[in-house]
């Protein structure tokens, strides 16, 4: 049993025992593995180190009331890890080797898994790269396919508390054509710069406008954007930029569900003053409360003292489910 203070435990990278790991090589997807190590070796000359072949997903494994562990919608990561393998030029993961390797590095590391009621859960993080050797600029001809997982814990304790978000006038997260719309890891090097500026600045989140007319909300540097209108509609932007989140997927179902209208369409930035609730929504925290948009002389407030009540209802019908406190109705929890 691994020696972790479950009370303490973050959001950060702990070593599990073991990597799952699969390698296409002539044309074709190897045998799953099961390795010890943390580290890869490649060639120096490998696509993703020089012409960023290098797509990953995030989803968890949770222990829910019971003491089941169960992985959260892991066929909708394999399907949007394959429009990126697609769009870069990689192979596609057949189903067989990615939930294959899912499950396994899950089941081979069950230990690390944080017990039921201490808020934290598994982050599995599959990871497909080009190894192969390329110094003209070309797909690869061999890809490494990786499936990590680590312990994490609730990325908030206690609750989850507002915070400030700022809009940096001087950058881009992707462009009108570009990549915004897959998880390659490009896109998350290009926010980088401005994500730590913000945060010198004591703002922990950067929202984005479009790269194109700088009128319209795009998404936030790691997560998508939702608003929540005065007369209690669901509202989230509809563009190519942004990236498809499963996390705002299954918060709409959930929407739908308690009957709250659901909107996906472009949002003009002048609109979000008159929200009633804003947050920015993913896999690690579900649902992060906005408190305050700064945007050069404009500041517009929300609640800054707690969640909104459309978004902790939502927040806790989603947790509910992954932790088996709440049934699951559309089968989105998988065993092992």
């Amino acid at each position: 049993m691994p020696k972790i203070d479950w009370s303490k435990l973050g959001f950060e990278y702990t070593p599990a025992a073991y990597h799952a790991r699969s390698t296409y090589k002539n044309g074709k997807w190897g045998p799953l593995k099961l390795s010890r190590k943390h580290e890869i070796s490649m060639s120096i000359a490998a696509t993703c180190l020089h012409y960023g072949q290098a797509c990953f997903e995030g989803l968890k494994a949770f222990r829910g009331k019971n003491g089941k562990v169960r992985i959260f919608r892991p066929k909708e990561n394999m399907k949007r890890m394959n429009d990126t393998a697609n769009y870069l030029h990689c192979p596609e993961i057949p189903e067989k080797i990615f939930i294959g390797a899912v499950k396994e590095a899950v089941k081979k590391n069950i230990d690390f898994v944080p017990p039921y009621g201490t808020g934290g859960s598994m982050y599995i993080r599959p990871l497909l790269i080009g190894t192969g050797s390329r110094i003209g600029v070309a797909p690869a001809d061999q890809y490494d396919f990786v499936v990590l997982v680590v312990p994490v814990g609730a990325y908030y304790k206690g609750n989850i508390k507002p915070v400030d978000a700022i809009i940096m006038e001087d950058f881009d997260r992707a462009a009108p054509h570009g990549t915004g719309h897959i998880k390659t890891a490009g896109n998350y090097g290009a926010g980088l710069h401005a994500n730590i500026i913000a945060k010198k600045m004591g703002f922990p989140i950067v929202l984005y406008l479009d790269s194109k007319s700088r009128q319209y909300v795009d998404e936030f540097g790691t997560s998508n954007f939702i608003g929540i209108t005065k007369n209690g509609n669901y509202i989230t932007p509809d563009s190519r930029t942004i990236l498809p989140s499963i996390t705002n997927k299954s918060l709409m179902q959930l929407a739908k569900d308690m009957g709250i209208p659901v909107e996906r369409r472009p949002i003009a930035f002048k609109e979000i003053a008159d929200f009633a609730e804003i947050g920015a929504c993913g896999t690690a925290v579900v649902i992060t409360p906005i408190g305050r948009i700064v945007y050069a002389d404009k500041t517009l407030e929300y609640d800054r003292a707690k969640c909104g009540p459309v978004l902790k209802k939502l927040y806790d019908e989603l947790t509910g489910i992954q932790y088996g406190e709440i049934p699951d109705r559309h089968g989105w929890l998988m065993d092992l």
